[in-house]
């Protein structure tokens, strides 16, 4: 390594990357919330079961208005604006927090259902 380069730090998410099958643990356990962070056309278009939607953009203008405890479990399209919610929410001071890897459309894809 030369003076001028940094040692690669590897940097902790502050929350949990699953997969739809442990999703589908936390939700049946009743211990998570679900929050949907896509905007109002994704969402109505057809959600995980029981999901609140707050769109992205309104979670990162008023946080406390919309995080009121810890056990959430984030979800989106395929994973990235979910990851988002979880560096905000964890901003805030929550903990207990999950990213849906792969998203709603991952969920879709393992035949699981939606609401509309």
């Amino acid at each position: 390594m030369t003076r001028w380069q940094q040692p690669q730090v590897e940097v902790e998410e502050p929350f949990e990357r699953i997969d739809v099958e442990q999703a589908k643990q936390l939700i049946q356990s009743g211990e998570v919330e679900i929050i949907d962070v896509r905007e109002t056309d994704e969402y109505q278009s057809g959600h995980i079961p029981g999901a609140r939607h707050v769109p992205l953009g309104e979670l990162i203008n008023n946080p406390h208005k919309y995080l009121t405890r810890d056990n959430i479990l984030f979800v989106c399209a395929v994973g990235e604006r979910s990851a988002v919610a979880c560096e905000v929410a964890a901003a805030i001071g929550l903990q207990k927090l999950y990213n849906l890897q792969g998203g709603t459309m991952e969920w879709i894809a393992r035949g699981n259902p939606v609401e509309k």
